[in-house]
């Protein structure tokens, strides 16, 4: 008999799956149902919203289960990036970021309905381009599918071509801050 709850990840990130398998969590992965926002004046607000808006989606169905769901979005001089919806606007997102520090935000909302409890919270990192030209910015978008990443980058794929440094969690970067998310869900447990 298991004692432990059913724990549910609401999200279609295989990056995010990935972490969280990687922490020796066993889940379910169940796709949200809710519609993203981009529009607001902080990228901490917009990411713990996303988050809070997915796992709540999950866990309407699943009042006993714990849900896990989490947004990431690239902040740049106070604006956010997102997933580019076009090539085009793939390497607009590049030529933005290019040579300039940028901060990745990540979101997380764990919710357990029956019991009312919910945890949210958000980690940034601090991610440095290398000054990019045209053909550094060709060859990374030949080489990385760019239209379901926030700010059209992945560190984990082919990150040496564009990033110079990072500051603080890599895990952040791939979308779920790990450490963060464990001292936090240990509580739960």
């Amino acid at each position: 008999m298991n004692i432990y709850p059913e724990i549910i990840l609401a999200s279609e990130s295989p990056r995010r799956k990935n972490i969280l398998s990687g922490l020796g969590i066993k889940f379910i992965v169940e796709i949200p149902s809710s519609e993203e926002i981009l529009d607001c004046h902080s990228p901490s607000l917009v990411t713990v919203i996303n988050a809070r808006k997915k796992a709540e989606s999950v866990a309407s169905r699943h009042h006993s289960s714990i849900v896990i769901g989490a947004d990431t979005v690239i902040e740049l001089d106070g604006s956010v990036l997102g997933k580019p919806g076009t090539l085009q606007e793939a390497r607009r997102m590049l030529n933005l970021l290019s040579g300039r520090r940028h901060s990745v935000v990540t979101g997380v909302c764990i919710v357990r309905k029956d019991y009312r409890a919910e945890c949210v919270f958000c980690d940034s990192t601090d991610v440095f381009f290398r000054k990019l030209d045209e053909s550094s910015i060709d060859e990374y978008l030949s080489k990385v599918n760019t239209l379901d990443k926030a700010g059209a980058y992945a560190v984990q794929e082919h990150g040496d071509i564009i990033i110079g440094k990072i500051e603080g969690s890599v895990d952040n970067v791939i979308g779920f801050p790990s450490e963060k998310f464990m001292r936090a869900f240990s509580l739960w447990l």
